[in-house]
């Protein structure tokens, strides 16, 4: 039996980070088009418009009606608060005159993905597609199913809507499949899928072909989600994807140089690109604790025993084995210029790299910046972590330090707690 409860864990989890950043490589528009054009899947014609004026002579170019859509990575199906058809489409429209009346309206405009009504970063372009004749549309996407550590498809009956509210209201109009890394895309599969989308035999046979390639791509280049929405459905059983939005691990990047050569990085959250640079891992998140942290698991840890003690945190940040001053410096740069932030936590874990050598570069990270304008928890733990301690309360800096990891993250939220 197919898991419906996939959606929860693809898109959903207790403490989301901030809804205005971009996680792993996102890919979305022409550019997923283009790169699923390369592996013989069909898409929509359309071209890039960079002005509301290109966006018309764009449409002139096309038979019939087109759609006009701004370029943003957020959701492969966003809809806008006013300009909307009863499907939901950005701008759709028959006559040619309007693409660029569209493009003018949708230009910096307020847009909202489902339920949830946020400002989303968009660039200045727009993506203008060829409308076709359709006779439905379908929600289809391979992901990772986490809890079964296997690849799985995702399809749905109602494309053309945004799938969150999908699998939130109408949870029993999404079916999941799961795949074995080895066998793929099988007959059996295929067979599962067209049964639950209620395809024909000759759009069965297609399904088969596009999800083949499909998952082609994902293998092969690294994709942690290929997803189209909508799959257009002609009279004759052909299938043409409109919608696309691709991820792409980023630890593959040394891999997958011309993908990520793509990467547009005006979209993304400018302190996660800066951390990047000096070898930091930072996600803002949606609380007032800002954290310094490392390692990945020792930095999820972290930010549940702050939630456990009634606390959120404000990001994640993984310094990794890099513990230096510099490290330091430009980790504390990042989480201060966070107005939000009410306190911070560092907790580090020393093994190759002794604790007081952690605590030295504490030390000259703090003098370096100045006064803290928040209190800030040290908790040390590991090899030479003792002296670690004693160091940084010699130091006569303020700072609260603890060698117990519950102790340290319970301090935390006290301190932020009264400056609220």
């Amino acid at each position: 039996m197919a898991s419906r409860s996939i959606l929860s864990r693809i898109w959903r989890g207790k403490q989301q980070p901030s809804r205005q950043q971009i996680r792993r490589l996102t890919l979305g528009g022409h550019q997923a088009h283009e790169i699923l054009k390369e592996f013989g899947i069909p898409v929509s014609s359309g071209k890039v418009a960079r002005t509301p004026a290109e966006a018309r002579a764009i449409a002139e170019g096309f038979n019939g009606s087109r759609i006009t859509k701004p370029q943003t990575l957020k959701s492969s199906k966003c809809s806008t608060t006013d300009k909307e058809d009863s499907e939901g489409s950005i701008g759709r429209k028959d006559a040619a005159n309007t693409a660029e009346d569209i493009a003018k309206n949708l230009l910096g405009h307020q847009l909202k993905a489902g339920r949830r009504s946020r400002s989303y970063d968009t660039d200045n372009n727009f993506f203008t597609t060829e409308s076709i004749e359709n006779e439905g549309k379908w929600y289809l996407a391979i992901t990772f199913d986490r809890e079964n550590y296997c690849p799985s498809i995702v399809a749905s009956k109602r494309g053309g809507f945004d799938i969150e509210t999908t699998a939130e209201q109408h949870p029993k109009h999404l079916d999941t499949f799961k795949l074995g890394y080895t066998e793929g895309i099988t007959p059996d599969v295929v067979q599962s899928v067209s049964r639950c989308l209620g395809a024909s035999e000759e759009e069965r046979k297609n399904l088969h072909n596009l999800l083949s390639r499909l998952y082609e791509f994902f293998t092969t280049r690294d994709a942690t989600l290929v997803e189209i929405n909508s799959l257009e459905k002609s009279s004759d059983g052909t299938l043409t994807c409109r919608g696309a939005r691709l991820m792409i691990d980023d630890a593959a990047s040394k891999r997958q140089k011309a993908i990520f050569s793509m990467r547009d990085t005006e979209h993304e959250v400018p302190d996660e690109v800066e951390a990047e640079k000096y070898g930091l891992v930072y996600v803002r998140m949606d609380g007032d604790i800002g954290n310094v942290v490392n390692g990945a698991g020792l930095a999820m840890a972290t930010n549940d025993a702050i939630a456990l003690h009634g606390g959120a945190s404000a990001n994640f940040l993984d310094a990794g084995g890099q513990a230096t001053k510099e490290t330091m410096v430009k980790a504390f740069e990042i989480i201060l210029r966070d107005e939000r932030v009410k306190a911070i936590l560092v907790n580090i874990y020393g093994g190759i790299t002794r604790g007081d050598m952690i605590a030295e570069s504490i030390l000259g990270a703090a003098k370096q910046l100045g006064p803290l304008r928040v209190p800030m928890v040290v908790r040390l733990q590991g090899t030479n972590s003792e002296l670690g301690l004693r160091i940084l309360e010699k130091a006569n800096l303020g700072l609260h330090t603890e060698a117990d990891f519950g102790k340290a993250a319970e301090r935390a939220v006290e301190l932020a707690k009264q400056r609220q």
